[in-house]
Parts: C-alpha cells; sequence; structure tokens
C-alpha cells in the first residue's frame, strides 16, 4: 500500500447524516489547501450506469462537480458496486469471493492515490454495513489504513451514544477516529447544542471538527426530481421542470377551503377528475387570485387525462404538470418518502454546502488529525 498520500474515510452512524453532502463541501474545502485530491467510495449501494460500469451515484457526482478522476477510468472511483441477488451469492458461495473484492478496493485505492496528496474515502452508512459480506466500513476503512471522521445527526445524547457504539467496531479493527461532525442541527437549538456536544464528546476523548446546521434549502426536492424518482408521466411544462417545492399539499377538500393553504411554490397532488382544483392553480398562476403566489407543479392522479381545454391552458402557464394512474395517496406517500440527492446541476445547493463546511467545520484540524 502506497502511504504517501493522507487519506480520510467518511462514516456515519446511519443512513442519510449527510456523507455526500459532506463530502462535497470538505473536498472544495482541501482543494484550496491541495493541488491534487483523489476520491474513492469503495462500495456503492446505489448505482447508475456510466462509460458502461455499474458506478454508484455519489463517485458520479464527486466527478462530474471536481473531476478528481484525473485520467484514470471512473470504475476506480467505485470499485464494487452491491447489485440485486450480490449478498445473497455471496452468502451462498461462503464468502469465496471476499479476497478478490479486497483485492479490487485496494487495487483502486492505489490508481486514485497515485501521484496525490490526499485521498477522501467515502463510506456506506455507519460503520458496520457491509458486514453481511465482511466488508464493513471498520473493514475497508483498516484495509485502506485510513482514519475515519464520522458524521451523526443533531442532537446531544443520541449522537454521542450512536458515535461511541460506531466507534467500538472502528476499534476493534484498529481504525482510529480523526473526529466527529455534528451534521443538520435545528437553527433554534444551534448553540445549546454545539456546546453541549462538544464537552460530551471531549469526556469521550473524541474531538469535535464540526457542527453544522440543518438547512431546509437542501431537503427541497425539485419537480424534475420528482418526475425522476416517481417515473410517472409529464403531460407539460418540461421548461418548468427545475422549479423547486417548498410546499406539497392533497387536492382532496373544496377549493376555496383548499386555496387558504396554497403558498408559493407549492405542489398539489390532486385527482385529475378535479377540474375545479386544476383551474384553481391555473388561475393562481396567471395571477387572477392569490397574486404573487406561484404554483411549483402539478401532480394528477387516478389515470383519467384532463380535458383538452385544460390540457391547452395548463400548457399555456407552463406548469409542470406530472399524470399518475397510481391513486392520490400512494403518489403523495412516494413524494414525502423521497431522499432528495445533490445532483452536478444544482449549483445553489452546492454553493450552500461548500460555504457551510467552510464555516463550520474545522478543515485545518482534520488535516492535522489525519496527518498525526
Amino acid at each position: 500500500m502506497n502511504n504517501k498520500p493522507l487519506r480520510i474515510f467518511i462514516s456515519a452512524t446511519g443512513q442519510n447524516a449527510g456523507k455526500t453532502t459532506f463530502c462535497i463541501g470538505f473536498i472544495a474545502a482541501l482543494l484550496k489547501r491541495f493541488k491534487k485530491i483523489g476520491f474513492i467510495k469503495p462500495i456503492g449501494q446505489r448505482y447508475l450506469m456510466e462509460q458502461g460500469f455499474k458506478i454508484d451515484e455519489d463517485s458520479i457526482l464527486i466527478e462530474k462537480i471536481f473531476n478528481v478522476s484525473g485520467g484514470i477510468s471512473i470504475k476506480d472511483l467505485s470499485p464494487i458496486a452491491i447489485e440485486r441477488g450480490f449478498t445473497e451469492r455471496y452468502i451462498v458461495e461462503n464468502g469465496a469471493s471476499n479476497k478478490a473484492y479486497r483485492k479490487s478496493i485496494s487495487d483502486s485505492f492505489e490508481r486514485v492515490a497515485k501521484d496525490k496528496e490526499l485521498v477522501v474515502v467515502e463510506g456506506t452508512g455507519h460503520a458496520g454495513v457491509g458486514s453481511v459480506f465482511d466488508l464493513s466500513n471498520a473493514v475497508v476503512a483498516k484495509l485502506l489504513g485510513s482514519k475515519v471522521i464520522l458524521l451523526t445527526p443533531g442532537g446531544i445524547g443520541k449522537p454521542i451514544d450512536e458515535a461511541m457504539l460506531n466507534k467500538t467496531l472502528f476499534d476493534k479493527e484498529g481504525v482510529r477516529l480523526a473526529g466527529v461532525v455534528v451534521n443538520k442541527v435545528r437553527a433554534q437549538k444551534f448553540d445549546k447544542i454545539k456546546k453541549f456536544v462538544k464537552m460530551g464528546f471531549e469526556m469521550k476523548n473524541t474531538p469535535v471538527l464540526g457542527t453544522m446546521p440543518y438547512q431546509r434549502r437542501l431537503a427541497i426536492p425539485t419537480m424534475r426530481e420528482i418526475f425522476e424518482e416517481l417515473k410517472i408521466d409529464l403531460l407539460c411544462g418540461a421548461n418548468q421542470l427545475d422549479n423547486r417545492v417548498d410546499k406539497i399539499l392533497i387536492g382532496a377538500m373544496e377549493v376555496k377551503c383548499a386555496l387558504n393553504y396554497v403558498v408559493n411554490n407549492s405542489l398539489l397532488i390532486t385527482p385529475s377528475d378535479r377540474p375545479d382544483m386544476i383551474r384553481a392553480m391555473i388561475d393562481i398562476e396567471r395571477g387572477v387570485i392569490k397574486k404573487g403566489c406561484r404554483i411549483a407543479g402539478l401532480i394528477l392522479s387516478g389515470g383519467t387525462e384532463p380535458s383538452g381545454e385544460l390540457i391547452k391552458l395548463l400548457e399555456k402557464t407552463g406548469i409542470p404538470t406530472l399524470f399518475s394512474s397510481g391513486d392520490t395517496y400512494s403518489i403523495s406517500a412516494r413524494v414525502h418518502a423521497m431522499k432528495v440527492k445533490i445532483k452536478p446541476e444544482d449549483k445553489n445547493k452546492i454553493d450552500i454546502i461548500i460555504r457551510m463546511v467552510e464555516r463550520y467545520v474545522d478543515v485545518d484540524k482534520i488535516i492535522e488529525n489525519i496527518g498525526g
């Protein structure tokens, strides 16, 4: 293993702690301090086809934002993709392929790390994820000789409890924590939580390297993301799919009552046989009622297309309108369950992330801790 470049493994206490978001801001900060940065996500669970390979979507995102591959194959940024049936095959084979997987990770890391000053390694979930095929985050961090930054969502007791639980597994593998970053702290409790988590972690001899506030803007989806996630039909409004959705409403009441709940950038999910509700949204978009309010989009459920006249009006206003045969409740549940992922074209969100990490994370302390 080439020990020349610094390396840091980004793990978390659970899902949706903000690892990828942190990696974006962290790499941007590192590029102000180093000339050559590498990135690898050894094991990915959500992948896309890129250049003929199954590549984790986070690796694709980082590559498109920062161009970190430096001429090597993008496959080296994502050597192992957990495709359907992967775990079952591993168990049936009694772990026979583990040696090959470890070699694939090590070889890809060597190519990623060549001539680099520092390599960022993104893990998958908490320290134990991957244990079922003998490649937990703790094991992979040990394999790559990396210290770990552990991300944990905001709070006081729960983040410390969960971080210490994860630390136990890293300790078992002989992997050292560089420190923790507490993420998604609510603004109204920010100062209190920042103070007490620092004190609490210091009692556990674990440095807090940053405390970051919850940024609602990062969790707000666009109509494009909803369209791509739900995989339903687009009736009209393709040019406005980047509208952001600040509020989601169900159009199951009288129009007069529903209008009280409509705010700027609202998405309305309503049965397609509610022309009165659809017309009200058109009137809002045209400024006939609720002046200054804009409609982010519509999702029409039930499978019956609205009249040609309504479709023409929707096309004229440009309201992004999606269409599904599913029922209103099921569609709403799917929208609410969406995990909003950062996309390379989300320039505003990326700028927010970069500023947030630079402001709230002690990047220089991280570099000092991983170098020591």
